[in-house]
């Protein structure tokens, strides 16, 4: 893998993507996976913390790469130069597969190599990317996995798209060795979204849908009718379905179940609470419909992703430590 660094990249959401192959490389104590860190021209580049990295080569040295990652961060527009965008089109007439951590997708989108695509990008970006960009499918997730493009948002997340790489290649048992040597308690997959303002989707402008999605947010174990949502915010039941339709893309009652299941999702992850007790905290009159809801979303029971997504924390429950290593 190649990590294709642009001025004042991410250095934290390269750091997450570095360790995660080097620690794979550990478990199976082979090398496995293998990266370096270019530049387009092998100098190395400042990243937005000042730091560099060294040894940096330049893009041209490298003669077969398996996926070239695209690592952006501020200052990105000014980063994404001619020279950027046509060395990105000319690996793509390579068939080589494309990446992105961070702000990296805008110089993919840029050069036309994420059209008809699902990405995604950071939060901070993503208002502008969806306006500048309409044949991009960007996706609310933390990162996406579309053919040949993997696109990541920042921070810590690309640590998890690549373990779901190197789960791909070595499977569950190395991710979960891996997760033990950096505590994590999660492992986040394909479904889990960003945590993103409502104003980055929306902008700042249309304070009646930010007063309605605030009301959903503070009364998520007793959910509101719509009605009555309509009548706090002073507008009609039909003008705010508009707001939702025209600005999210949904209909008011479907984002805010949504809502309502990903804060599930949350406290099935991350507290000892059972799968009742979730159901009825997030607003759901009895377990079945709570778990056929979630699984329309998410693909799979409130039970199976408690099971297979932190077996750490229901040891832990249980009054098992967790082994360290």
């Amino acid at each position: 893998m190649v990590f294709l660094t642009l001025p004042g990249y991410s250095f934290i959401a390269l750091s997450n993507a570095v360790e995660a192959l080097r620690m794979a490389n550990r478990v199976v104590s082979r090398q496995h996976f293998r990266w370096a860190v270019a530049s387009l021209t092998g100098s190395d580049v400042p990243a937005s913390n000042g730091f560099s990295i060294s040894p940096t080569m330049a893009i041209e040295a490298v003669a077969d790469p398996g996926i070239v990652f695209v690592c952006g961060g501020v200052d990105i527009e000014e980063a994404t130069t001619q020279t950027l965008i046509e060395k990105l089109r000319e690996l793509a007439a390579r068939k080589i597969s494309l990446g992105s951590l961070c702000t990296g997708s805008y110089a993919l989108a840029k050069a036309g190599l994420l059209n008809r695509y699902e990405a995604v990008v950071h939060w901070e970006q993503l208002h502008f990317m969806r306006e500048h960009f309409p044949l991009i499918k960007f996706s609310k997730q933390l990162y996406a996995i579309d053919r040949d493009r993997y696109t990541c948002t920042g921070g810590t997340a690309p640590m998890d798209l690549m373990l779901k790489i190197v789960g791909r290649h070595l499977g569950t048992a190395v991710v979960e060795r891996i997760s033990e040597q950096y505590l994590l308690q999660n492992i986040r997959g394909e479904q889990e979204r960003q945590q993103v303002p409502l104003s980055a989707y929306v902008g700042v402008y249309h304070a009646n849908l930010l007063e309605a999605v605030s009301l959903m947010h503070a009364n998520l174990e007793d959910p509101l009718p719509l009605d009555q949502i309509a009548d706090l915010v002073g507008v009609s039941r039909r003008h705010v379905e508009r707001l939702f339709k025209r600005h999210i893309g949904q209909v008011p009652t479907k984002y805010y179940i949504e809502l309502r299941l990903q804060r599930a999702r949350s406290l099935l992850l991350h507290t000892p609470m059972s799968v009742l007790q979730v159901s009825v905290a997030c607003g759901f009159q009895s377990s079945p419909h709570f778990s056929k809801c979630y699984r329309e979303l998410f693909g799979h029971t409130p039970t199976l992703e408690r099971r297979t997504q932190r077996p750490q924390l229901d040891m832990a429950a249980a009054g098992y430590a967790t082994p360290t290593n």
